[in-house]
């Protein structure tokens, strides 16, 4: 199998649903001798921030000398984003390599359980010193929700997001999140996280220790230099967005209890590097941010007033139309602002008719390359799908890292 017969089978119809179980996977496992539980494992799940968690905390490890593995979701452009070691994408040889041992398995896996066995193998078989992973859809029954004994376990702010799956309230959600807290282990998690009750609640019946700190948490913008100021102490950091500054605490707890010294830190934080999160390339004048989901939108317009106050601005966005896009559209956009909406062939993706009837107050135009042209602040946001999409067409808009 080479790399396109993986991608063909992975996105056919029959690999490219939505399964919640463990079963099937650990079946899967069981056969392969089970290497997710003999490397360590930091596991990540929340709604929001979960993969900038995810990857600032890897870059840490690897500056303080791990051989770190990375497995987050979804992908911008290849799906080998996905995978990392010391933030090395999988090579496509590789990927079809692990991909073909997992399907020649004959289990009915789904997409995202076949890419979480080839992960848990090709790390065990690479003798990572540690594996980051981060969940895909809720904890409880996610396809990463194997491993038995973590290191530590993380949970990321909470919204409503995947309501269909998880559950229509907060705590609901937060139960599915907390899942992935196994007996006698540690766990991160905010006290103003949504969900706090829940998760502390499993910590307790769990017998495992809740970490949560308050952390008095600033941000400065000097001369284009970011700054993050927890509990008065200033960090040099490289990804813009108030909300990296929350998701920097949670970080900041796990290098605590991973004894992570302080140069490692230091150096993880500026050179960390994290797309598509509130991204923005200078020379363009352009933000990317995958603000999918109302909190995201709202989070996306907060920094948007804090780092370009007053700029002239429009937005290129899209979503898929299973997303609250019209609770985003009166969260983040202003009556006269301009909206280019970005059409792409994607399961279940919006078109502009559909929008435009169901939000008609908005000033919503047709895409065209020439938006980009405009001399203001672009936006790009909405579906990381998308953006993944606008990547591939136009590959002078990615900051190659």
């Amino acid at each position: 199998m080479n790399y396109t017969d993986a991608i063909n089978i992975l996105t056919s119809q029959n690999k490219f649903r939505i399964n919640l179980g463990l079963e099937r996977i650990q079946s899967v496992m069981n056969f392969l001798g089970n290497p997710q539980d003999k490397i360590k494992i930091i596991h990540i799940a929340g709604t929001n921030g979960k993969g900038s968690v995810s990857s600032i905390l890897a870059n840490i490890l690897i500056c303080a000398g791990y051989k770190t593995g990375l497995y987050t979701s979804p992908h911008l452009v290849d799906y080998t984003e996905r995978i990392k070691i010391n933030n090395n994408q999988i090579s496509k040889e590789d990927f079809a390599y692990y991909i073909s041992q997992i399907i020649n398995l004959n289990e009915d896996l789904t997409e995202f359980e076949i890419l979480s066995a080839s992960a848990f193998k090709y790390f065990y078989d690479n003798k990572v010193d540690i594996a980051v992973i981060e969940t895909g859809l809720g904890g409880r029954f996610d396809g990463t929700n194997i491993c038995k004994t973590p290191v530590l376990e993380i949970i990321t702010s909470i919204s409503k997001d995947h309501t269909d799956r998880l559950g229509n309230t907060i705590e609901e959600i937060a139960f599915e999140k907390a899942g992935i807290i196994k007996e006698n282990s540690a766990v991160i998690c905010s006290k103003d996280n949504l969900g706090f009750d829940v998760i502390k609640n499993a910590a307790k019946k769990t017998n495992s220790q809740l970490i949560c700190e308050f952390k008095d948490i600033k941000t400065e913008y000097e001369n284009g230099e970011n700054f993050a100021i927890i509990n008065g102490k200033k960090y040099s950091f490289s990804l813009l967005g108030l909300y990296q500054q929350k998701n920097l605490a949670l970080v900041l707890e796990a290098v605590k209890y991973l004894k992570i010294n302080d140069e490692s830190l230091k150096e993880g934080l500026k050179t960390v590097f994290w797309p598509a999160r509130f991204e923005y390339i200078k020379n363009k004048n352009l933000v990317i941010d995958g603000a999918h989901n109302p909190d995201g939108a709202l989070e996306l317009k907060k920094n948007l007033e804090f780092y370009f106050k007053n700029q002239k601005r429009i937005f290129i966005y899209s979503s898929l139309a299973t997303k609250d896009y019209k609770t985003i559209a009166n969260t983040l956009f202003n009556l006269n602002d301009e909206i280019y909406f970005y059409e792409f062939n994607y399961k279940n993706a919006l078109n502009l008719e559909e929008y435009k009837r169901n939000l008609p107050d908005f000033n919503v135009k047709r895409f065209s390359p020439e938006v980009f042209k405009k001399d203001c602040l672009k936006i790009i946001t909405g579906s990381l799908y998308m953006i993944g999409d606008i990547y591939s067409k136009y590959p002078t808009l990615r900051v190659p890292k």
